[in-house]
């Protein structure tokens, strides 16, 4: 499965985006979706996942009250709605799809995706 992120761009603090995960003329065929972010000098983190079965989502802290993850599985396609940006948020965005649920807490660990789509930058700065 080739994933493509999308959806990334320049914003004010306080504002908000929604980021797209496509699957790239593969079905989705993956277990659960995460969606992680990168800043420049800091590791890859964890800020979302949804099981593609049920829609049962799990959140960062630091994402928790101002994300939404969602997905159609008509369209292949998983959504992360970002809301009251902050500076703080700035970041490459990566979604990934992984094959097995590896237990509780394990849609934190990057290690344990298949996929990866590109990345898309979300730069939030007045």
């Amino acid at each position: 499965v080739q994933l493509q992120a999308s959806g990334g761009g320049l914003v004010k603090p306080g504002g908000s985006l929604r980021l797209s995960c496509a699957a790239s003329g593969f079905t989705l065929d993956a277990e659960s979706i995460g969606w992680f972010r990168q800043a420049p000098g800091k590791e890859r983190e964890a800020v979302s996942s949804i099981k593609l079965s049920d829609g049962s989502a799990h959140y960062a802290d630091s994402a928790r009250g101002r994300f939404t993850i969602s997905r159609d599985n008509a369209k292949n396609t998983v959504y992360l709605q970002m809301n009251s940006l902050k500076p703080e948020d700035t970041a490459v965005y990566y979604c990934a799809g992984r094959s097995h649920n590896y237990g509780l807490g394990s849609w934190l660990d990057r290690f344990s995706y298949d996929s990866w789509g590109q990345g898309t930058q979300v730069t939030v700065s007045s």
